[in-house]
Formats: structure tokens, sequence, C-alpha cells
């Protein structure tokens, strides 16, 4: 994990609170936490992993997006360095996914991500 993947995580935070006006006092009493323990994440001084239930909280006070909100995942678990959080359950769970992504680590191009995900968003159309 790098200081700069925490900035960009921090960075990302703080731009989305700062859009809707929140100040970080206000956001940790939202969050229950200290204004300064959630002001360590905006400046990337604090230590990752947060926790999913924290991010969820976090994407409900802000109000995000399902695209932010998957932004939000995405920069957690790249801040310390591991899958995105709202993934990790899943990857632990399904055994055969993880064999998939351990050949796919070795193989899988970027074009065949594509077709994967394709397939998997047709058949999710079709239920």
């Amino acid at each position: 994990m790098s200081m700069d993947d925490k900035k960009i995580f921090g960075a990302f935070l703080k731009e989305k609170r700062k859009e809707r006006m929140i100040t970080t006092r206000a956001m940790g009493e939202a969050l229950d936490v200290g204004h300064g323990y959630y002001s360590d994440f905006e400046s990337g001084y604090r230590s990752i992993p947060i926790e999913l239930e924290l991010l969820d909280k976090i994407k409900t006070v802000l109000n995000l997006s399902e695209k932010d909100t998957l932004m939000l995942y995405d920069l957690a678990g790249k801040a310390r360095d591991a899958a995105p959080p709202d993934l990790t359950g899943y990857i632990n769970n399904t055994p055969k996914a993880r064999v998939a992504l351990r050949v796919a680590k070795e193989t899988a191009t970027d074009e065949d991500w594509d077709y994967i995900t394709k397939y998997l968003e047709n058949k999710k159309e079709e239920k």
C-alpha cells in the first residue's frame, strides 16, 4: 500500500463530503466516530483497513450514487492493498471464484475480462 493510495482515497472522501457541504465534525457525528478519526482518513494518515460497515455508513451519509459507491470500495481496497471490501466476503466464501481468479491472474487479458463481464451482465439481465 502506498501513501499515494491512501491520499487518493482520502481526497475522494473529502471531495464528496465537501460537495454535500458537510463538515468533518458533522461527518464524524453521523458516522459515530470522532471527527479527528474521520479526518485522518481524508488526510491519508489513518491506517486502513476501514471496515465495510463504516464504508456503508459513509455511502449513506454522503448519499453516493452506485458508481461513486463502487469507487469508494475500490479506493478503500487499493489504499489497503487488498480486494475491495465489498468483494472480500464473496471471494472468501466462494472457492470456485478463488480458483478462477488464480487462473486469471496468470492468463487473463483485458479482452478476456470484457468477455466474462459481458457474459455475466447478460446473464443478470435474463433474470
